[in-house]
């Protein structure tokens, strides 16, 4: 069996002398594999069995010439030492040792264990093969070397088939559940790679959605300011207030993906210490999507949200509105819904949901800002329980008047995969009205139960 896992994929088994080194992940680079402490004994208790084999065997030849005796017992000697190389050469060794007991005695011993270890360390191509090579080389072994105590050579040729048969169907048995373990091994690796790779993935998505709209946020403040430098002290003021607790903002959600990072479940519960647990960042959900309008509202920006989804309390008092404060530059956020959104109550979609409807509706403003500075945009939220939830964000195909604010462009590409990973799914492009669209659907479940699973 060829090993192409390195020793540190071995990991830390209690009982790591009991495993065969093909197991250990030993041999690397498809270099020999280290014998391990069971390989050692397993190979002490072959090279004893084929002694003994050959022990055994020598009572039986008392008699024989003296020349044929010097042979038997040179061959039989040379054979059990070679079932030490048994692990590197496994078929030359089995080849060899049973064309020798065609015609002599002593070297069975070592060819039952040369058909074993070919059984279990080559594929059936190459082990069925040397089965049937041993098993053509008992008629001459009968006919030339009979055996009168068995009655006759026919019962000879049954006993000696039955027994290669088993030795040679056990190497097989050993060979498919090393096989199977070693398939387990592999696909848990392998699940165990595709999960870290998806962790970074989603890492990489929340780091792009958390500090792509404060940063954009923090550019659109700076344009204003190198845009209008005759502005009044009280507006470069605001201004600037507003860039630094953009800025305070930002540093406050990358210290929150950076904690979630730093400080994981098992390594709090490693150190003993419940304080050092640190839980996920608080996630938005879609009753956040109005707070986040109106933060782009008092930013400058022209926005229009309607938001046409079940509510959490049916008969709750509505939400009053209050206007955005002038000229975008001021950054405290009212604590009411902004104008001209189109907001009763808390919407009752599921968090898993809400938060996916929430970075559609961020990614596409922070979008709107980079591309369509000044232009309107309106959001579009509706959707119920068995109909899905649609987002749309649609804003004018504007000419950019400005600096273009640099960007990866992966962020419509973090949407698409978003939504797709949710069941849904996401478009965006230019329509014939001269607008550019954002549309998403994603599944809302019809009950708590479909939900749940």
């Amino acid at each position: 069996m060829t090993v192409r896992s390195g020793p540190a994929d071995a990991g830390d088994h209690e009982y790591r002398w009991a495993l065969p080194s093909v197991l250990l992940g030993d041999g690397g680079d498809g270099r020999p594999v280290r014998r391990s402490t069971r390989d050692w004994i397993v190979d002490t208790l072959m090279f004893v069995l084929a002694c003994l084999v050959a022990l055994l065997t020598v009572e039986e030849m008392r008699g024989q010439p003296e020349p044929l005796l010097a042979v038997e017992q040179v061959t039989g000697v040379l054979s059990c030492a070679a079932v030490w190389l048994r692990r590197r050469w496994p078929v030359a060794l089995a080849v060899v040792t049973t064309v020798a007991s065609t015609y002599l005695e002593l070297v069975g011993g070592a060819a039952l264990v040369g058909l074993f270890t070919v059984a279990v360390h080559r594929p059936f191509r190459v082990s069925g093969p040397v089965a049937l090579l041993n098993l053509a080389t008992l008629v001459p072994f009968v006919l030339l070397r009979p055996d009168n105590t068995l009655g006759g050579p026919m019962p000879a040729m049954a006993l000696g088939a039955a027994i290669l048969l088993a030795v040679f169907a056990w190497g097989i048995v050993v060979r498919a559940r090393r096989q199977l373990v070693w398939s387990l091994r592999q696909r848990a690796l392998t699940a165990a790679g595709e999960a870290r790779r998806l962790e970074r993935e989603r890492i990489a998505r929340e780091m792009h959605d958390v500090l792509a709209h404060r940063l954009s946020m923090l550019s659109l403040h700076a344009g204003a300011l190198e845009f209008r430098p005759d502005a009044p002290v009280e507006e470069i003021a605001r201004a600037a207030g507003a860039i630094r607790a953009n800025a305070h903002l930002a540093l406050r959600d990358l210290r929150e993906v950076i904690g979630v990072l730093r400080h994981t479940g098992s390594a709090a519960d490693a150190a003993g210490d419940e304080d050092e647990t640190v839980p996920d960042r608080p996630q938005p959900t879609l009753a956040d999507v109005p707070a986040l309008v109106e933060e782009c509202r008092q930013a400058g920006m022209d926005v229009r949200l309607d938001l046409d989804v079940p509510s959490a309390a049916p008969d709750g008092p509505g939400v009053e509105i209050a206007p955005a404060a002038p000229d975008g530059l001021d950054v405290e956020v009212a604590p009411a819904a902004p104008d001209g959104l189109d907001v009763e109550v808390a919407p009752a979609a599921p968090d898993g949901l809400g938060r996916n409807a929430y970075r559609i509706v961020q990614e596409a403003l922070t979008n709107a800002r980079k591309h369509a500075q000044g232009a309107p945009v309106t959001v579009t939220v509706s959707g119920a329980p068995g109909t899905g939830l649609s987002v749309e964000v649609r804003n004018p195909l504007a000419v950019r008047q400005g600096a273009r604010v640099p960007g990866a462009g992966a962020g419509l590409i973090g949407l698409t995969e978003r939504a797709e990973l949710a069941g849904g799914s996401l478009g965006h492009g230019p329509t014939a009205e001269g607008d550019f669209l954002v549309r998403a659907w994603l599944p809302w479940p019809a009950d708590r139960d479909e939900e749940e699973r």
